[in-house]
């Protein structure tokens, strides 16, 4: 991360925790942001079973108590290969027990193919999580890609961008700070 960004990262911290940030997400919507949507209610998310780079089932549900970046791609998309390296360098700035960025790669995307997106984007932070039959996807009405939600700490969605975004910019950054800021842990179960 550049200075510049661990300079912005650090003031929307401590601006957050003074409150500032908390109370106006409105304010912090600019340059890509300006794409994402705030949700007029969050929404539980369906109960699904993904798949990880092992084949081992995985749920969201497992990162219950995290603010969550969830990034739904695909091998085939070129705007996923422009967003990705992005995503990975904010799971490296802001990954903690707090915060984490999940990548699911949706429909039929084989995991040599997916280990060689990685590879070429030079993505080595992310997780790989993988909805192969689309039913996430379907259930949240995701038609396009890339489309990223962001969920709170009981992982309900409360916002969404569709297209690709610069996730490791500062304006990106100060609003996610912002979100982790003003939630609460809740304890996991």
């Amino acid at each position: 991360m550049t200075l510049l960004r661990r300079i912005a990262f650090a003031a929307a911290v401590a601006l957050a925790g003074q409150g500032a940030l908390a109370t106006d997400l409105a304010a912090l919507r600019v340059g890509d942001m300006k794409k994402l949507n705030f949700a007029t209610a969050p929404a539980p998310m369906p109960e699904v079973v993904l798949l990880d780079e092992t084949g081992a089932e995985r749920s969201l549900a497992e990162w219950r108590g995290k603010v969550l970046v969830v990034n739904f791609w695909a091998t085939w998309c070129a705007s996923c290969r422009i967003e990705m390296p992005s995503l990975d360098r904010l799971q490296g700035a802001m990954g903690s027990d707090d915060f984490q960025v999940l990548t699911v790669a949706t429909g039929r995307n084989a995991m040599p193919a997916i280990e060689k997106f990685f590879a070429e984007a030079g993505v080595t932070q992310l997780q790989i999580l993988r909805d192969e039959r689309q039913r996430l996807a379907r259930d949240l009405g995701i038609l396009g890609l890339p489309v990223t939600l962001i969920l709170d700490r009981e992982g309900r969605e409360v916002a969404r961008l569709i297209g690709d975004a610069a996730w490791d910019e500062a304006e990106a950054v100060a609003l996610l700070a912002a979100l982790v800021a003003e939630s609460e842990p809740v304890p996991v179960n």
